[in-house]
C-alpha cells in the first residue's frame, strides 16, 4: 500500500533537502515523494535529478500559484492510497512509515490518522527565542489523554469543528498533523478540489472531522513542522500579516463571493478563518450548528484593534476610526470601559504586575486550550539535526497541568460571548 508524502515548494530549496532527507533515509517498501515546484527561480528540478531516486517525482507549475493551488497540485499528481502533506520546512521523525502501517493493520484502514507532532522554531524566528526552540505540539485533547493509539469517536470529532466554527481552536488544524486514505479525499473534493483558500489547512482538517467516519489518533509525534524565516508562520509572528497574505496568495487574489458577510478591520487570521469557514459551511450543506460564529469574530477582531491601539501602539488612530465606524454603540461603550481600565492598570501597577494585563485578554479571547508544552532543552542549526537528534523512541510529549479558572472562564463568558 504506497504512501504519498506531498512537499510544495517555492524558492526555498535549501530546506526542500532537509524535508527530503529525512523522509529518503527511512526504510519503506511502498511510498512516493511528490515535488509541486512552484515556478521556483531556483534549479529543483536539476536538485531532485541528482537524487537518481524513482520515488522521488518532479513536477513545475507554469506560472506561480497560491498556496492552496500548489497543494492541490502535488495531490493530483499522487498516487498513493495514502496522502501525507508536508511543508518544505518541515521533517519526518524516524518510525513514520512503521507506525503508520502499523496502525492501518491495527485499525482496518482508518480514514484519518491523526498523530502528534514537534514544532520546530528556526533561530531568529520567534521573538525573544534568538536561538530557536523545540517543543511538542500536540494539544488535542485526544492526544494530551492518551498513551496509546486509540480511536476519535464521531462525536467528539464534530464537537471539535463546532468549536473552530467557533473560534475556539481545540485541536490543531495543521495539515500536517494527518495522514489520511485517498477515498476520503476524493469523497470530499467531490467534483472539485480537496483544498479550498484562504487557508487550505484549517479547511480540509475541519471538512475531514465533520464528514470522516473512521480517526485514529496516535499521541507518539511523527512529523516536525518548522517555522522558517520564509513562512506564513515567521510573518504572523513577528507582525507582517500582509506578508503572510501574500505568501498564501501567490500571484492571484482571494476572491469575495456574493453573500458573505463584511469583514472588520483587525487581523488577518481572524478574517480568513472567517472566510474559511463560511466556505466550509457551505460545502457541508449550511448546517445550522456549524455556522461560522460572526460575534465571536466581530470580538476577536475589536479586541485586536483595541490592543494594538491602546497598550500596544501597533494601530494607529486612522486605523481606530475605521473600526469604530463599523460599531455599535453598545460595544464602543463596553470595550471603551475595557480597555481604560486595562491602559489604567498598565500605567499604574508596577512593572512585574503590568506584564499579566495581556493575560486577561488571553482570558476573554478562550482561543486555545489551557495548556503549556515544555520545551526541549536542545539547542539546533536546522531540522535535519532534530531528526537526527530526536530519536524514534524517545518521546518528548510532556505536558504541564492545564491552567486557568473555571469560574473566571464562565463569568467572562457571560460578558464577552
Amino acid at each position: 500500500m504506497k504512501i504519498s508524502v506531498l512537499l510544495p515548494t517555492r524558492d526555498r530549496l535549501d530546506l526542500l533537502r532537509h524535508a527530503v532527507a529525512s523522509i529518503v533515509r527511512l526504510e519503506d517498501p511502498d511510498y512516493e515523494i511528490v515535488i509541486s515546484d512552484n515556478c521556483s527561480s531556483g534549479d529543483v528540478e536539476g536538485y531532485v535529478a541528482s537524487l537518481g531516486d524513482v520515488r522521488v517525482r518532479y513536477v513545475r507549475t507554469p506560472e506561480v500559484l497560491s498556496v492552496t493551488e500548489n497543494w492541490n497540485n502535488a495531490l493530483a499528481h499522487s498516487t498513493g492510497e495514502y496522502v501525507l502533506m508536508l511543508g518544505d520546512d518541515d521533517a519526518l521523525l524516524d518510525g513514520y512509515f512503521t507506525r503508520t502501517r502499523r496502525l492501518l493493520a491495527e485499525f482496518d484502514h482508518p480514514q484519518v490518522i491523526y498523530h502528534s507532532a514537534l514544532l520546530y522554531s528556526y533561530p531568529g524566528v520567534t521573538p525573544g527565542m534568538p536561538e530557536g526552540q523545540l517543543r511538542p505540539y500536540g494539544y488535542a485533547p485526544f492526544l494530551r489523554s492518551a498513551d496509546r493509539p486509540l480511536r476519535v469517536p464521531t462525536k467528539e470529532a464534530r464537537r471539535l469543528v463546532r468549536q473552530a466554527v467557533n473560534f475556539r481552536f481545540s485541536y490543531g488544524l495543521n495539515i500536517q498533523f494527518v495522514t489520511v486514505s485517498r477515498g476520503i479525499v476524493e469523497e470530499l473534493a467531490g467534483d472539485g478540489d480537496f483544498f479550498h483558500p484562504p487557508f487550505p489547512d484549517y479547511y480540509a482538517m475541519n471538512h475531514l472531522f465533520a464528514r470522516a467516519d473512521s480517526i485514529v489518533a496516535e499521541p507518539h509525534p511523527l512529523v516536525v513542522m518548522g517555522i522558517s524565516t520564509r513562512s506564513h508562520g515567521f510573518y504572523c509572528a513577528n507582525n507582517r500579516e500582509m506578508e503572510g497574505k501574500a505568501f498564501l496568495e501567490g500571484t492571484g487574489k482571494w476572491i469575495e463571493k456574493p453573500g458573505q458577510s463584511q469583514l472588520l478591520p483587525g487581523t488577518n487570521m481572524n478574517s480568513g478563518s472567517l472566510r474559511t469557514f463560511e466556505e466550509l459551511h457551505r460545502q457541508l450543506g449550511s448546517p445550522a450548528e456549524l455556522a461560522p460564529n460572526y460575534r465571536r469574530y466581530r470580538m476577536l477582531q475589536i479586541l485586536h484593534v483595541y490592543e494594538g491601539h491602546h497598550l500596544r501602539g501597533t494601530i494607529d488612530s486612522e486605523q481606530m476610526a475605521e473600526l469604530e465606524t463599523s460599531m455599535s454603540r453598545w460595544e464602543r461603550l463596553r470595550y471603551g470601559l475595557l480597555f481604560a481600565l486595562l491602559s489604567g492598570a498598565a500605567r499604574g501597577l508596577p512593572a512585574r504586575a503590568r506584564t499579566q494585563v495581556p493575560r486577561v485578554l488571553t482570558l476573554i479571547k478562550r482561543e486555545v486550550p489551557w495548556w503549556q508544552s515544555v520545551p526541549d532543552g536542545g539547542r539546533y542549526r536546522d531540522i535535519s539535526e532534530v531528526v537526527q537528534r530526536i530519536q524514534g523512541a524517545d518521546d518528548p510529549a510532556r505536558w504541564e497541568t492545564e491552567r486557568g479558572s473555571r469560574l473566571g472562564d464562565w463569568i467572562l463568558a457571560r460578558v464577552f460571548p
